[in-house]
C-alpha cells in the first residue's frame, strides 16, 4: 500500500440480522462492519456489527489476550445491527483502548452516549456500557465535512428509517465511500444532493444492494436499496468499483455468485467494476 492507498476490510457484510448456515458461509453472515488503514493514520470502523468482534482477533478465542485499539468508527445509524458487536469487541476490555465514534444527531434531541447506556446494560447485556474499561467518546454529526488524523471524512444525510448517515473518506488521493443503507426511490431512480455528492467520482462505492426487485416490490418503504440501483449509483456518479453490501440474510452464497457474475459484465460496459462484499476480503484502494 503506498502512501496514498487504503486497505478496505470487510470483516461483515450481511444486513438485518446476523445469519450462519451453510448457504451463506462464503460471504459471511456477519452484519455491518468495514475497517479502513491508511499508511498516516489509525485505523477506521464503518459501523459496529457483528462483524466487529473480529478485529483485533488474530488469534484463536483460546490464546486470545485483548489488544488495545486506538481509533475511530464512523456509525451511519444506531439500528441494532449496526451496532451489536460494540460489547462483544475484545479490545473494550483494555484501559489503552479510546474509540471515538461519529454518529447522527438524533431528531428527538437524545445524546449519542444516553442511548447507548440504554441500549447495552442490564437485562439485555450483563454489564452497562460504562463499565467496560474502554476510553469511548460520542461525536453527534450531521452533513458535516471534518478531518480524523489526515484522513478527510464527508458525512450526509441520505434517506433510510431514522437518521442516518453516508460517509466519504479521502486519504491523499484515494476515496471510499460508505452507503450501507439507503433508501431506493420507490418510483424511479433518483439521488438525494448529499448522496451524490459522497458518490461522486469515488474510487470505491460500497453500496446497500439488499434486494431483488421483486423483493423490492414487496419491501419498498423498508429503507434499502436493489442491486440495480447500487448499479445505478455507481454508473450515475463515475464511480469506478462498486462493492455489493448489505446482503440479505435469505441470500445464499451461490444466488450472490449468479448476480455478481451477471453484474460483471453489465458494469465493464459501462465502465466501472463490481464485485460482491464478503467477510475477510481486503481491497487495496489506489487512485
Amino acid at each position: 500500500m503506498g502512501e496514498s492507498g487504503l486497505t478496505v476490510t470487510f470483516h461483515g457484510v450481511r444486513g438485518s440480522t446476523a445469519c450462519h448456515d451453510p448457504q451463506t458461509h462464503r460471504y459471511g453472515g456477519n452484519t455491518s462492519c468495514v475497517s479502513i488503514k491508511s499508511a498516516n493514520d489509525a485505523p477506521i470502523i464503518f459501523d459496529l456489527g457483528t462483524g466487529l468482534r473480529y478485529i483485533n482477533s488474530s488469534q484463536s478465542e483460546t490464546e486470545l489476550r485483548p489488544e488495545p485499539f486506538v481509533g475511530t468508527c464512523l456509525l451511519t445509524h444506531l439500528h441494532w445491527d449496526h451496532i451489536q458487536g460494540l460489547p462483544f469487541f475484545r479490545s473494550m476490555l483494555c484501559e489503552e483502548t479510546v474509540l471515538d465514534i461519529y454518529a447522527p444527531k438524533q431528531e428527538d434531541g437524545r445524546g449519542l452516549r444516553e442511548i447507548f447506556l440504554k441500549k447495552i446494560c442490564p437485562p439485555i447485556f450483563p454489564i452497562s456500557l460504562n463499565e467496560f474499561k474502554a476510553t469511548i467518546n460520542f461525536h453527534e454529526i450531521g452533513d458535516d465535512d471534518f478531518m480524523i488524523g489526515n484522513t478527510k471524512v464527508m458525512s450526509r444525510f441520505v434517506p433510510h428509517t431514522g437518521p442516518t448517515l453516508g460517509y466519504r473518506i479521502t486519504a491523499g488521493n484515494s476515496t471510499v465511500t460508505y452507503l450501507s443503507d439507503h433508501q431506493q426511490p420507490v418510483t424511479g431512480f433518483a439521488l438525494t444532493t448529499g448522496a451524490r455528492q459522497i458518490c461522486q467520482g469515488t474510487d470505491l462505492l460500497i453500496h446497500d444492494s439488499q434486494y431483488t426487485p421483486a423483493e423490492f416490490e414487496l419491501k419498498s418503504d423498508w429503507g434499502h436499496s436493489t442491486f440495480e440501483f447500487a448499479m445505478w449509483v455507481a454508473e450515475t456518479t463515475s464511480a469506478k468499483r462498486l462493492a455489493l453490501f448489505h446482503h440479505d440474510p435469505s441470500r445464499t452464497d451461490d444466488a450472490l455468485d449468479v448476480i455478481a457474475q451477471r453484474l460483471a459484465g453489465v458494469a465493464k460496459n459501462r465502465g466501472f467494476e463490481v464485485f460482491a462484499a464478503a467477510e475477510g476480503m481486503s481491497v487495496e484502494v489506489v487512485a
